[in-house]
């Protein structure tokens, strides 16, 4: 029923290559489905649907490489042996961005362009680590290729999607000439036997280009299938393409000016430089030599480019992008998956920010992640990963609905120094330093007074806009390699932007770091699976303090949180966090903007859509009015954490079931706080004033390599 690929395809070199058909001795899934009606109709119609002469099944060969499929009788059984050995990605686990580059893709494609007479076909991106099990019921993720065809776009990230996902990409040899509705109908029954497997998965299609065309109209004839699209630089501008000029062009150029057709093509299409600097080392300044020796290695090889898209191909390839964009955008309304749009600002190729914006008007339900400085191929350009884009816009998800606990993927060793450079200039400026209470009293200098294991809920004060967040969550993942993962207001997850083109921004970085809404829902998920929790019960009252208000607590009357952290024997450490009146200075707050009648009136309109979560309370709790400060920095400063003696509620929860014990320990704990602020006249704090380093960041990688 299913056939092997041809030995030229399987044997790439190991970092990359397609698994064939059911013998792979990695590969023992195991699931048992009773078969339905829709199982049946599909399995027999799978030899009827024909592209090009060849079946479904014998183009499906390696779909089915990383699950054991086999038909046994009227039942799918997929044996299960050692599938799921790896139950959850600990924090700062390697996604291995950045050891691969475009250079390895030119590379690769030398072998798999190489003639082997078959149709399209699926593979799967294998990695030479003995690791290919991604976690437990991880939705599948087939990854649609742009013009090149090859389903190698996916290389600079394949080694962390294949942590969540189960990924195959589809390849489309070079000599290939399958109409644009017979690609649609081969990726829809492949879909379709997904959904037949597990229907309470959602499938995920990323398209690139070309690709953003093909998942597009499969998702149009698939309504009923949980699909989320995610689509880069889609190719359904094609009409308003600079390519339209190549038509005339092509058709006359003589052969032996089609080399240069690779280098043109190279510098439409992307940014060689942002290409070469993908391996470069992240830090606060680029390593200059590594991106010369880069971009060095990979010029020569772009005439590679002439071999995986020659002429007579090229020539179809602009065919088939014209029909595509054609027949996809008749359908555009049938559309009613989940799309994120990923659009280049500099994209010489496609007009893909006005066509992401028309998408995102016209598509039910779609969202836009705007890059301004890169270009058509996004996929393969410095700074971008894709694992990091679906999880900052909230797009992973293993059933039809987001869990903000179930479905997190803690943050890998590329993201945490991504975050750390990033935002390297706050680190400097606030220096910032910790010390944790011992069981016996003592006040040490680090996070040992912290436990080790959770439940652990961390209850604080939230200095003005919060600007004390980043480095906690920074400073646990580096020293004690702890997930905090901070409750925050329900507003930040709206995903309501005024602007039209929204870039990745902070709030989506919060997001890859673990914030979630704070609601009793979510605080009670994170207990129960053991999670370090941080919580800020002023909320945005105390985050947004008016002028003289500096490290006065706003906390609402009723204990709930206390109740709650009982019931699973969580402990809770109250901290105190000082040092903002060093940094920055509020000239224009609340106050005062309300006295300015065009500020007064645009504060309260935008409040009137916001969510107020404590709208119900009495007095200044209940005053949670979103709005922008004005802030004048100040330098040099430093922010300082004090965090108090842990308070253990295991074994307390009958007594703090009773309502006047809780609000005695809520008090204590809040008391414990506002001593934790007064400290900040002692010695051990006072005498540490010091102005940074700028190796501050060298010094933070080193620490975590254990140097």
């Amino acid at each position: 029923m299913f056939v092997e690929a041809t030995p030229s395809i399987v044997n790439l070199s190991p970092c990359f290559a397609l698994k064939s058909g059911y013998k792979n001795q990695f590969s023992r899934v195991s699931v048992k489905c009773t078969q339905t009606a829709a199982d049946s109709s599909l399995v027999e119609s799978a030899d009827s649907v024909k592209v090009n002469g060849v079946s479904l099944n014998q183009r499906v060969v390696s779909l089915n490489d990383v699950e054991r499929r086999e038909f046994i009788g009227s039942n799918v059984i997929i044996d299960d042996k050692s599938r799921w050995k790896e139950e959850k990605l600990e924090p700062l686990w390697d996604d291995g961005y950045g050891t691969q580059s475009v250079k390895d893709y030119l590379d690769l494609a030398k072998d798999i362009i190489k003639p082997d007479g078959g149709p399209p076909r699926w593979f799967c991106p294998v990695v030479a680590d003995g690791n290919e099990t991604p976690l437990p019921n991880s939705p599948v993720l087939l990854f649609l290729p742009g013009m090149d065809g090859l389903g190698l776009g996916l290389i600079l990230h394949h080694k962390s999607l294949k942590k969540v996902f189960e990924v195959r990409c589809l390849h489309i040899p070079v000599e290939d000439r399958t109409p644009f509705e017979d690609l649609v109908t081969f990726v829809e029954e492949t879909l379709k036997f997904e959904h037949a497997l597990f229907p309470n998965r959602p499938i995920y299609l990323v398209g690139d280009s070309f690709g953003g065309c093909l998942a597009l109209a499969v998702a149009a004839r698939n309504p009923a299938i949980d699909l989320v699209v995610i689509l880069s630089n889609p190719a359904t501008s094609f009409d308003r393409s600079q390519l339209q000029p190549l038509f005339p062009a092509l058709e006359v150029m003589p052969d032996t000016l089609h080399v240069t057709i690779p280098y043109l093509l190279s510098f439409v299409m992307g940014d060689p430089l942002k290409m070469a600097m993908v391996t470069a080392e992240t830090s606060l300044t680029p390593n200059v030599g590594k991106v010369a020796d880069n971009l060095t290695a990979l010029l020569p090889r772009l005439s590679g480019l002439s071999d995986i898209i020659p002429r007579s191909t090229l020539l179809w390839k602009l065919k088939l992008l014209k029909s595509a964009a054609a027949y996809t955008n008749s359908r555009l309304h049938a559309v009613k998956a989940e799309v994120l749009v990923l659009a280049s600002g500099k994209d010489n190729m496609l007009p893909s920010s006005n066509e992401a914006q028309r998408l995102s008007k016209t598509l039910q339900n779609c969202k836009i992640c705007y890059f301004k400085d890169n270009g058509h191929t996004l996929l393969l350009e410095d700074g971008i990963n894709l694992l990091t884009i679906i999880k900052g816009r909230l797009k992973y998800r293993k059933t039809w609905k987001h869990d903000f606990v179930k479905d997190f993927i803690p943050p890998s060793m590329s993201e945490y120094k991504s975050a750390l450079s990033g935002n390297g200039w706050f680190q400097i400026a606030t220096s910032p330093v910790m010390f944790s209470t011992l069981e016996d009293g003592r006040i040490v200098r680090g996070l040992s007074g912290i436990p080790d294991e959770g439940p652990v809920l961390l209850v604080g004060y939230h200095m003005l806009m919060g600007l004390e967040l980043a480095p906690i969550i920074l400073e646990f993942l580096r020293e004690k390699k702890v997930m905090v993962r901070g409750v925050a207001h329900p507003e930040l997850f709206k995903m309501n932007s005024t602007n039209e083109l929204p870039e990745f921004s902070y709030v989506d970085l919060m997001k890859v770091f673990g914030a979630l809404p704070v609601t009793p829902t979510n605080l009670f998920k994170l207990f129960s699976s053991k999670s370090f929790a941080l919580l800020y019960p002023g909320g945005a009252r105390e985050a947004l303090h008016r002028k003289g208000e500096e490290y006065k607590l706003f906390w609402p009357d009723e204990p709930e949180f206390v109740r709650m952290a009982a019931k699973f024997g969580a402990t809770i450490i109250p901290f105190g966090s000082v040092g903002e009146d060093d940094i920055t200075e509020l000239v224009l707050d609340y106050d005062d903007m309300m006295k300015i009648p065009i500020l007064n009136n645009y504060i309260k309109k935008s409040n009137e859509e916001a969510i107020n979560v404590r709208a119900e309370m009495d007095g200044e709790v209940g005053n949670q009015d979103l709005f922008l400060p004005g802030l004048v920095p100040k330098v040099p400063g430093r922010f300082y954490y004090l965090f108090g003696k842990p308070i253990t509620t295991k074994g307390k929860e009958k007594m703090l079931k009773d309502r006047e014990n809780a609000k005695e320990l809520y008090m204590e704990i809040k008391s414990e706080v506002e001593k934790n602020m007064d400290s900040r006249d002692v010695p051990w704090v006072s005498s540490s004033i010091y102005y940074p380093s700028a190796r501050y960041i060298d010094i933070a990688y080193a620490r975590l390599e254990g140097d």
